[in-house]
């Protein structure tokens, strides 16, 4: 009965070393998806800023971004982001007309994610009027 207890207990109290602590990445794009709507080729520049936070307890570090044909990154975090800061990343769509389905790939050291890798979709429709 006392190998028991000590086995429970000592369960219980390893289970609180598999807590995820680390940088964690929060993104404000709903559903992890960055919709540009219709848009206008001659109207628009086709830059939009991805917004995130480290809501974790360590500083979070972005190592890369990948993105797929049409896309470019404008910019991207040199620095840390510290707990609780926001961050954001920088990207240009060529504006070819058509709908556009891309991803994109956000390389961290953040915990929240599989490797910290972070795959963002991007949709929407650029017109010629």
């Amino acid at each position: 009965m006392k190998n028991r207890i000590t086995f429970i207990l000592f369960l219980l109290l390893s289970s609180f070393g598999f807590a995820q602590n680390g940088p964690k990445i929060e993104f404000n794009a709903a559903d992890s998806t960055i919709d540009y709507g219709s848009i206008s080729k001659k109207k628009d520049n086709g830059i939009r800023s991805l917004e995130f936070t480290n809501i974790g307890d360590t500083p979070l570090t972005i190592t890369n971004v990948l993105c797929t044909s049409g896309f470019s990154i404008s910019s991207k975090p040199n620095e840390s982001i510290m707990p609780g800061k926001k961050g954001k990343i920088d990207i240009k769509y060529s504006m070819i007309p058509g709908p556009i389905r891309k991803t994109i790939t956000i390389e961290s050291n953040a915990v929240n994610y599989e490797g910290g890798r972070i795959a963002l979709k991007i949709k929407g429709d650029v017109i010629t009027d």
